[in-house]
């Protein structure tokens, strides 16, 4: 996600504020650090305009 957001010039807090969560989720988001339920999943590829199957990510993958 953090390379997404770089792309299009999207902020992370920006995109908090879109998702109505705080700004740590979202950073907890876009490093990996937690993954997001699958309705929040759908959001963010809907914020981002990208496909969902591309947000998701293997554990060994991060």
């Amino acid at each position: 996600m953090k390379v997404v957001l770089l792309e299009k010039g999207i902020s992370q807090t920006w995109l908090a504020k879109q998702l109505d969560k705080s700004f740590s989720m979202v950073n907890a988001y876009a490093c990996n650090r937690i993954q997001p339920n699958l309705d929040t999943l759908q959001q963010i590829a809907e914020i981002l305009q990208v496909d969902l199957k591309d947000s998701i990510t293997d554990k060994k993958d991060r």
